[in-house]
């Protein structure tokens, strides 16, 4: 009998998470071939919902619960749930539900076909903008493009991970974390599955715009030099059309009588090339930043409290990574 752990990153989950834990608890019982454990990690919440995921797990065996300290990120939070699996296959889900549980069997079916990734492909995201939809499109098919690793198209972190896969994720201790990147550069035999993403049972999404920047900047700047080379060739392209501006201004002087000193040029040139400086200055000191950040080796995560995981397990402030 498999056993099959279950990530489930909440952050101000209160008004979805009760029907959340119940489609979950139902799932896992119309599974009797397989045994499972149902990590939630509380990411900081500032409501109700550590208290009702506690509630449940008093009442049942497989329901855990890790709160961290404090409010570390939607990655941060699954890599603690990770961190804190035994079983032989690792699903991370989402606590909104757009992501419907059911699909789990397939993600394990597909997996003991020998697949030791089966992430999901979102053919339709229902109850999201069109802003959104085309934007992460956009971003998914550019990032791919320019980064050194393949990463599927319009896939989310939706999957199942053999343990071989989560053994190694779990030696990459990179505080900017990607983990559909990371996962895709570790390799193994990964699977697609496709389906329709539901739109949000409740709630609010908690990844804005800002934040849904912030996550495409990781992603791009953690898998691809392309932002340092794209930097290098607008520094070639603005140096040729400054060589090119002084032969111009060389041949007015010297073999024609037009020569009339004006500023016009000179302040489209110098904030020209200021704006390049600029733009390449931000651009290295992105990577820079990063360098400094894994310097400091800070632990990835606190955690507060666990529940549900044995007596050896239930201390504050007992884990960090």
């Amino acid at each position: 009998m498999a056993r099959i752990s279950v990530v489930v990153p909440c952050f101000n989950e209160t008004e979805v998470i009760e029907t959340t834990i119940a489609r979950l608890v139902q799932f896992c019982d119309s599974e009797p071939s397989h045994e499972f454990e149902l990590i939630f990690v509380d990411d900081g919440s500032r409501d109700q919902t550590a208290q009702k995921i506690a509630s449940h797990a008093a009442r049942d065996a497989r329901i855990r619960l890790i709160r961290l300290s404090r409010n570390f990120g939607h990655q941060v939070a699954v890599t603690a749930g990770v961190d804190a699996t035994e079983g032989d296959a690792v699903v991370l889900i989402d606590a909104d539900l757009q992501d419907p549980p059911h699909l789990i069997r397939d993600l394990i079916a597909a997996w003991e076909k020998g697949s030791d990734v089966v992430y999901g492909v979102r053919s339709e995201r229902a109850g999201e903008s069109r802003f959104k939809k085309k934007t992460a499109a956009l971003f998914y098919r550019l990032l791919n493009r320019v980064s050194e690793v393949p990463i599927p198209l319009d896939t989310g972190d939706f999957r199942l991970m053999d343990r071989a896969v989560v053994d190694v994720l779990k030696t990459m201790p990179e505080r900017h974390r990607f983990l559909r990147g990371m996962v895709s550069w570790i390799g193994f035999d990964q699977t697609g599955l496709a389906y329709n993403r539901e739109a949000r049972l409740a709630g609010t999404t908690k990844y804005p715009l800002r934040k849904m920047i912030r996550f495409a900047s990781d992603g791009m700047v953690s898998f691809s030099r392309a932002p340092l080379r794209l930097a290098t060739h607008i520094g070639f392209a603005s140096s040729a059309l400054a060589l090119a501006g002084i032969v111009y201004a060389f041949v007015l002087r010297v073999f024609t009588s037009v020569w009339v000193p004006g500023w016009t040029l000179l302040f489209i040139a110098v904030t020209f090339l200021g704006g390049v400086q600029l733009v390449s200055i931000g651009i290295t000191g992105e990577y820079v930043g990063r360098i400094f950040e894994e310097s400091k080796r800070r632990p990835l995560y606190i955690v507060r409290e666990r529940i549900g995981f044995g007596a050896e397990k239930r201390t504050a402030l007992s884990s960090m990574r």
